[in-house]
């Protein structure tokens, strides 16, 4: 465990923060200050971290000061020197006999040092400061630099809103990073340079910055009472609803759920290479489909469950010709969203007056390889699942093999069902969804409400016959059972449940056929 003298002048707030989250399992052995009172003195003793107070007298040099600071912590165990806002400037002695201390400054040095920083900084008009933690040495915020964090400056900023901003976004931050890397043993001072062993680039670096620009203030959030904005990427190639153009003027700009239901949808059909269209309903399918043309296409994606697809989103892969935009204005649609129109197209779907017509451009690559989930304190960041498997990837586990269009149906499927929440099941015939059971805690009541929805929802569709996908394996056969029951004829599933003999007995006793993929899909937000 890695122990710290702390010192500090005033309220040493950075000291209390290390105290209250000990990165790396850090422990403040100590907090001396060099005046009577100082308000880090009442912190660290509510938080059971022994005192000292060390003053300098009015005749005592700096050496003769820093010889009484450096006694009266002998008698503590540390490993490493902190100071926050312990304005002194130390000795060579000091530096030389203690272990290596580290400092925080309120700029990113070299640029304005000194004790008038956040001042400097809008003197100097940059916009861009932050902090730096670098090792102390005998001269005025010198050092070799072991971490900094960036804070943006913004119009309206003085110099206490700065202040305050750089030291919870950035200070609190980037000094408990460098506590946890001593901590860890990672940290080599030599030569004047800093090595964190490492602190490397890669894909999941051990520091992320993002940064994105305001594109808009939403009406609201998810519900009314709730604020909310969008911000973009510039860097962003790939197309998405964030750079869209909305092609017919007048129209409500998009909302939250908009916002994230189109991209639902947007990242659903570019699954595809051939004609598809999707219909999403709070971020999942209700329904998808391929076929020989775009309005073959999203005529069955509707016919899945045209109830569902009221107010729903709508994403083609094609650019929309009049035949489809026919078919969308025909019921009540919040947003579609296509890679380029038709005019004879735009004349339909701009009569009506607030459906958002999004033009994406070419869709092109999927080049954004990872998705994130802030939650709070941090994000979750993740790669994209990208796969889907081939006809080679499919395991045959059955006593009956799978025809050649159910192979087809389960490698259509497995595409739609990555965008369905989990638990999901997916039914389908062909390269067509025909019920989708998404979101549910058991993977029986999945299959039951699939069911449901194919047999009660579906328009011309219906479960007899269907393909089932499964977003994970089935722990027992009563998942088969229920599909048996509704007249799946093939599955196709994970595999991987220490029951996966009782589920393929249970496949064999009904005559359906089943492949396993060797992944689940599991899509969770």
């Amino acid at each position: 465990m890695l122990k710290i003298a702390g010192l500090a002048s005033n309220r040493g707030r950075n000291l209390l923060h290390i105290a209250d989250h000990a990165p790396g399992g850090a422990k403040l052995s100590v907090v001396l200050a060099n005046e009577e009172g100082a308000p880090v003195l009442e912190g660290a003793s509510e938080r059971g971290i022994p005192t000292e107070v060390v003053t300098r007298g009015d005749d005592e040099s700096r050496e003769e000061h820093e010889r009484r600071v450096l006694d009266r912590l002998d008698s503590y165990d540390f490993d490493i020197v902190c100071l926050d806002g312990y304005m002194r400037v130390l000795t060579e002695e000091f530096v030389d006999t203690a272990p290596t201390t580290l400092n925080v400054h309120p700029s990113l040095l070299p640029s304005f040092p000194g004790m008038d920083a956040h001042e400097q900084v809008l003197d100097a008009g940059v916009r861009m400061t932050g902090c730096t933690v670098h090792v102390v040495d005998e001269e005025v915020d010198g050092g070799p630099i072991v971490t900094q964090e960036a804070v943006p400056v913004y119009e309206d900023d003085d110099e206490e809103s700065l202040k305050q901003r750089v030291l919870n976004e950035a200070e609190f931050t980037a000094y408990p990073r460098a506590i946890r890397w001593f901590a860890e043993d990672r940290v080599t001072v030599e030569d004047g340079t800093v090595h964190v062993d490492g602190d490397e680039g890669g894909d999941f670096p051990d520091r992320r910055l993002v940064s994105n620009d305001l594109e808009a203030s939403l009406r609201y959030g998810e519900n009314p009472h709730q604020d909310a904005a969008v911000y973009v990427d510039a860097a962003c190639d790939e197309a998405s609803v964030v750079h869209a153009d909305q092609l017919n003027e007048g129209a409500k700009a998009l909302s939250y759920n908009n916002y994230n239901d189109a991209d639902g949808a947007l990242n659903l059909i570019k699954e595809f290479d051939e004609p598809a269209a999707a219909v999403i309903k709070h971020t999942n399918p209700a329904g998808c489909a391929t076929a020989d043309s775009l309005a073959d296409a999203y005529e069955k994606a509707l016919s899945t469950d045209p109830m569902s697809a009221f107010g729903g989103i709508v994403a083609l892969n094609r650019e929309c010709d009049a035949a489809t935009a026919e078919q969308v204005v025909d019921s009540f649609k919040e947003v579609v969203v296509a890679p380029g129109y038709t005019d004879a197209a735009l004349d339909v779907l701009t009569e009506k007056k607030n459906l958002r017509v999004l033009d994406v451009g070419e869709l092109g690559e999927i080049t954004e390889r990872f998705t994130e989930k802030p939650i709070v304190g941090g994000r979750l960041v993740q790669e994209r699942d990208r796969w889907s498997p081939t006809l080679d990837d499919l395991e045959v586990v059955t006593e009956r093999e799978p025809s050649e269009e159910e192979l087809e149906t389960m490698l259509f499927s497995w595409k739609v069902l990555k965008h369905v929440k989990s638990n999901g099941i997916l039914f389908a015939r062909g390269t067509e969804t025909v019920g989708v059971g998404m979101g549910q805690v058991s993977r029986v009541d999945a299959v039951r409400l699939a069911a449901m929805k194919a047999d009660e929802h579906a328009e011309g569709k219906g479960s007899d016959g269907a393909v089932m996908a499964s977003d994970a394996f089935f722990p027992f056969p009563d998942g088969i059972e229920e599909a048996a029951e509704a007249g799946i004829t093939a599955v196709v599933q994970p595999g991987g449940s220490v029951n996966d003999e009782d589920v393929i007995a249970a496949a064999d006793e009904h005559d359906i056929a089943m492949a396993f993929t060797g992944r689940r899909c599991f899509r969770h937000d």
